[in-house]
């Protein structure tokens, strides 16, 4: 197995046998939805069907990216591919850097298109891989072996610093995403991989092109937990302890979901911390066009098919549920209800001159 087949292996290991989850407060309990006893709608009038990036999803939800280039990844990427294909969701696969080296992985993210022949599939690589030489011809072999409907470069400089033997290269890599969103076929994605992002960041991705942003605020996963673990199994204690001393970094998914939809123009996906159809409904409330699930379904995954079909399909009545009780019959009727945001995520929002009282002010009909 090679360093970097191993790697993914022991990620997947850790993922699903220790405790991985930051401890962050991820912002979802400051917001509220507002209740209507009296919705004018029936529940069988709710709608979660969306249009995004130019693909019909029957619900707006998104297997986040996770995992590819080992054989306990291939069995996780066909169940959680056969699932998307039935329930109508979209997937990310994990960084297909492991199959550009070695074409003998290619099939572990081949059979996701395979599985989900009519899914929205989104190719991934990651920064340090174009600070470090990647260029176009990569990515268009990205998306080739998926067939896939996007690519997300991901960001993940606190991983790769806390990381033994991580490669925490980001010099230049700002202009590297303007030449591949330039020349890419697809719609091109900056995904943050449990960090979150920043109005600032996001400005300055969207003037490089991207086409999306998702935000993968801090709350959900949390890489240097994961990486703390594997550094104290090799023996690095320097590298386990910085981990633990970082495992809650980053911005709250709900803070950076509202710093980047109000600073710039371009779709943004919700992910991080997001674990139930309630957490989906407040996200879209505040602005998201699309939510995000990871370590849920690969615990769910690892039980097969139908276990990922019946996560989703709880998550999907929760939602559905959230937006009866607010008089929503589609998605875009639940971003004009009006929402309220308390707490330490309003008291951040306001130092960082985010404004959120008019989604409080925000009226049915």
């Amino acid at each position: 197995m090679g360093r970097v087949e191993d790697r993914k292996a022991n990620h997947i290991r850790v993922c699903l046998t220790r405790d991985v989850e930051s401890g962050a407060w991820t912002g979802f309990d400051d917001v509220y939805l507002v209740h209507r006893a009296l919705p004018e709608i029936d529940l069988e009038d709710v709608g979660l069907g969306v249009e995004f990036l130019g693909h019909r999803f029957r619900i707006p939800l998104i297997i986040s990216a996770m995992t590819g280039g080992t054989s306990e990844a291939l069995k996780i990427n066909s169940v959680l591919a056969e699932a998307c294909q039935q329930m109508g969701v979209g997937m990310g696969v994990g960084s297909q850097r492991a199959a550009i080296e070695d074409r003998s992985l290619e099939r572990t993210f081949r059979v996701v298109r395979e599985r989900a022949p009519d899914a929205f599939i989104i190719a991934n690589l990651g920064c340090p891989q174009l600070a470090s030489g990647y260029g176009i011809s990569e990515v268009v072999r990205a998306v080739e072996m998926v067939e896939a409907d996007a690519i997300a470069i991901h960001m993940n400089p606190l991983q790769e610093a806390v990381q033994v033997g991580g490669e925490a290269r980001y010099r230049g890599v700002l202009d590297r995403i303007r030449e591949i969103t330039s020349e890419c076929p697809v719609p091109v994605i900056a995904k943050e991989t449990g960090c979150g992002v920043s109005m600032e960041t996001a400005r300055m991705l969207e003037e490089a092109g991207v086409s999306c942003i998702d935000v993968a605020g801090a709350g959900g996963t949390s890489w240097a937990a994961v990486e703390s673990y594997i550094a104290e199994e090799a023996g690095d204690l320097v590298k386990a302890e910085v981990g633990r001393a970082f495992r809650a970094w980053g911005v709250p998914t709900v803070v950076s979901l509202l710093e980047v939809r109000s600073s710039v123009g371009i779709p943004v996906i919700a992910s991080g911390g997001v674990r139930s159809g309630l957490d989906a409904a407040k996200a879209l409330s505040l602005g998201a066009d699309m939510v995000g699930v990871a370590l849920p379904l690969l615990k769910a995954a690892v039980e097969g098919v139908d276990r990922v079909k019946e996560y989703i399909r709880v998550f999907a009545e929760e939602l559905r549920t959230a937006m009866f009780l607010t008089g929503s019959k589609s998605v875009e009727d639940l971003r004009r209800t009006p929402v309220i945001v308390l707490g330490r995520t309003l008291e951040w929002l306001r130092l960082r001159g985010v404004d959120v009282e008019p989604l409080a002010r925000r009226r049915v009909g």
